[in-house]
């Protein structure tokens, strides 16, 4: 990755640390070189409609072969507001975003895409529970007819039934305290679950009615491909908040209930040996099975049993950490 000086200064060449930000704006951008000028326009617009809350918006060129990363260039001096960071090579919006947080400054952190879908004249509704304490996250549910609504729904019934999130739309743009970062795990696609995961740290979460519009230009990056991924993932996370930290719990059961089973098998073998003086071939294999995969899950929950053990001592460290860094006198520590 390569970026403009923003570990120490900003775009303008001023130090960040000099700058006080309450709110900053995540934009990741792949190939939207011809939304960006108007994007920037219009977050002008809501930048000097709401002077008491002060704003910075990080764009994220992920990779783009368009020229975005010119037109960046171009839009930088003209809006002080605007920062520019870049992959050289397509990441991800997960990636995207975790690259934004690190050159960002603001309290609240807003995930807005640049295919100007969603105008930045919302931001404001987005971040104003977080600003007033209401809430440590908020979601915008889309409102307004939309490519892939069908599917959307289904991924949102599907995420609800499994998570249990007091939102409509998990898939949406999103503010969310500066924080709520700090406790998601850098993984591909982790953006699309924040709202599960910020809510299962006991972070609040609220939504807010924000408008769709038809893309202004370009095409959209979500193809049907996509679902299938999409429900693992979703897998992936149910299984994570519910036995990462116990994975014994998980496997030690099913383990159990093998070798309860297996035993039970091998004693009705047995009588059926002793009984009727025939023995069945298919019964002593079953045994075997329960028995082998049995074991297998077993040491599969000690293994990770010892997995979480180290991630929890990992936590521990980086909260020691922050502890020690928030200290009145410790120096604030740049992201290169």
């Amino acid at each position: 990755m390569t970026a403009t000086p923003l570990a120490l200064r900003d775009s303008l060449g001023i130090d960040r640390r000099a700058r006080r930000v309450d709110v900053t704006v995540l934009v990741p951008a792949r190939n939207e070189a011809e939304n960006l000028p108007l994007f920037a326009e219009q977050a002008q617009a809501m930048v000097s409609a709401n002077v008491d809350v002060r704003f910075e918006f990080v764009v994220i060129d992920d990779g783009s072969t368009d020229g975005t990363w010119d037109v960046l260039q171009l839009l930088l001096p003209e809006y002080p507001f605007l920062k520019a960071v870049r992959h050289r090579v397509g990441r991800g919006i997960a990636d995207a975003l975790r690259t934004g947080y690190l050159h960002s400054a603001g309290k609240v952190l807003v995930f807005y895409p640049a295919d100007l879908q969603y105008k930045p004249e919302d931001i404001p509704r987005l971040v104003e529970p977080i600003l007033a304490d209401q809430a440590d996250m908020v979601t915008g549910y889309k409102e307004g007819k939309y490519e892939k609504a069908f599917v959307s729904g289904v991924y949102n019934r599907l995420s609800r039934s499994l998570f249990n999130v007091p939102v409509r739309d998990l898939n949406s743009v999103k503010a969310y305290r500066r924080e709520v970062m700090d406790t998601l795990p850098p993984r591909p696609d982790w953006h699309r679950y924040m709202v599960v995961m910020a809510a299962a740290q006991g972070y609040s979460v609220t939504e807010v009615p924000v408008p769709l519009y038809p893309r202004n230009a370009g095409k959209s990056k979500f193809g049907i491909g996509r679902i299938p991924i999409g429900v693992l993932d979703m897998l992936a996370v149910w299984f994570e908040l519910r036995f990462a930290r116990k994975p014994l719990l998980l496997f030690g059961m099913l383990g159990a209930a093998l070798f309860l089973t297996g035993l039970v098998v091998g004693i009705g073998a047995i009588l059926v040996r002793v009984i009727v003086g025939v023995g069945f071939r298919p019964l002593i294999d079953l045994v075997a099975v329960c028995l082998t995969v049995g074991s297998v899950a077993l040491a599969t929950g000690l293994i990770g049993e010892l997995m979480a053990a180290q991630r929890a001592e990992l936590r521990e460290l980086r909260r020691r950490v922050e502890e020690l860094s928030a200290r009145p006198g410790s120096q604030p520590t740049e992201i290169p």
